[in-house]
């Protein structure tokens, strides 16, 4: 049987660059040998790939979070050759490979331009495509297209650095209209990256701040005090379907933060599948695959909301590439629906090569040869 060759991508330019490689980790863990070849590419903060030997250390492998740097490996390149996609190496020799997995979070890998960058290389990958990915990251436009398309949102306030900067006074103004507490955070980046909760005027300066030094918008929304933290994931392209639902329950952190996510094994407890009546549940499942459409989202997204007394739910926010250890809540939702983490990888694959050749049949891709 002919192994399939799989590039997984990892690392990146992003905040989220250790996460990234964490969830590379486990999804190279989870690839079959047997029907698999695997290339891991870990791609520096700088944004140099490199060819690795090996997956990514686990910190408890090594007594620190894992990182790509310039002694991973030899630098590679990516390059098309006719419909196919090659790895090219400094010395000039390649390697085709069948599909990628781009197993980047934030800016520079989930956003859309690693994604345009396989396009044009022509190889199949996982997740959403260019215009899915750019709307997924960006909290503000997707929260935009949530409330044009009816779906319910929480209070929030869009803030530019410039606006924060020229009329401090008017953004102090529509927050206090929204009213404390407040969640700032950058529009364009996760894993509670930038995250700040804010009691007053003095603290939402500081959390803008804080936003802003990790992109050019920030966003102020009302602190969804007293709600449960509901999650959902969605897997599938034309005809997506959503898994049980789990809940976040933090521990002895104010929210659920990078730190209770990522570093502390007691950070927060992850209840799946959440203690939901049969009515909820739909509702979520509904929302989280109405939310997976608005966005033109392919392969899998992690949907999160916020549940209210008397069942009103707030859609909270929806990822395209979600944490992928293997005690991440996206495959762990699927393991609790019936689909273990090494078949959720190779159902991912098989959704990747197949929208590509479903997006290869139409009129513009035989206009152009494909």
């Amino acid at each position: 049987m002919t192994r399939r060759r799989v590039a997984v991508l990892f690392g990146g330019r992003s905040a989220e660059h250790e996460v990234s490689c964490l969830s590379a980790r486990s999804v190279i863990d989870a690839l079959d040998p047997e029907r698999t070849e695997v290339i891991p590419i870990g791609i520096t903060r700088e944004g140099r790939w490199h060819r690795v030997a090996s997956p990514p250390a686990l910190p408890s492998e090594t007594g620190r979070m894992p990182e790509v740097t310039d002694g991973s490996g030899g630098t590679v390149e990516l390059a098309a050759e006719g419909v196919s996609a090659q790895i090219v190496a400094a010395d000039g020799s390649r390697e085709s490979i069948d599909v990628v997995f781009p197993v980047l979070h934030g800016p520079y890998g989930e956003d859309g331009t690693v994604q345009g960058l396989l396009e044009l290389a022509g190889v199949p990958y996982v997740g959403a495509g260019v215009l899915g990915s750019a709307l997924g990251m960006d909290k503000d436009v997707q929260k935009r297209l949530f409330v044009a398309a009816g779906l319910p949102v929480g209070p929030y306030e869009a803030v530019r650095d410039s606006a924060w900067v020229d009329d401090p006074e008017t953004i102090e103004a529509a927050a206090e209209a929204l009213g404390y507490p407040l969640f700032t955070k950058p529009a364009t980046l996760g894993s509670s990256v930038g995250v700040s909760k804010v009691y007053d005027t003095a603290e939402l300066a500081a959390g803008l701040e804080e936003a802003f030094r990790f992109a050019r918008d920030a966003l102020v929304e009302k602190a969804a005090e007293g709600a449960r933290e509901i999650e959902c994931a969605v897997l599938g392209n034309d005809d997506p379907v959503a898994s049980v639902a789990g809940e976040i329950v933090p521990q002895e952190h104010a929210f659920y933060d990078y730190e209770a996510k990522y570093l502390d094994e007691h950070g927060a407890r992850l209840v799946i599948p959440a203690d939901l009546e049969p009515g909820v549940l739909e509702d979520v499942q509904r929302l989280a695959v109405a939310a997976f459409r608005v966005l033109k989202c392919a392969g899998m997204a992690r949907v999160d909301f916020f549940l209210f007394a008397g069942d009103e739910l707030w859609l909270n926010e929806l990822n395209t590439i979600p944490g992928f250890t293997s005690i991440s809540m996206y495959p762990k939702l699927w393991e609790a629906s019936g689909v273990s983490y090494g078949e959720l990888v190779e159902r991912l694959l098989d959704l990747a090569v197949e929208r590509h050749e479903a997006e290869r049949k139409s009129t513009g891709a035989r206009a152009l040869g494909g």
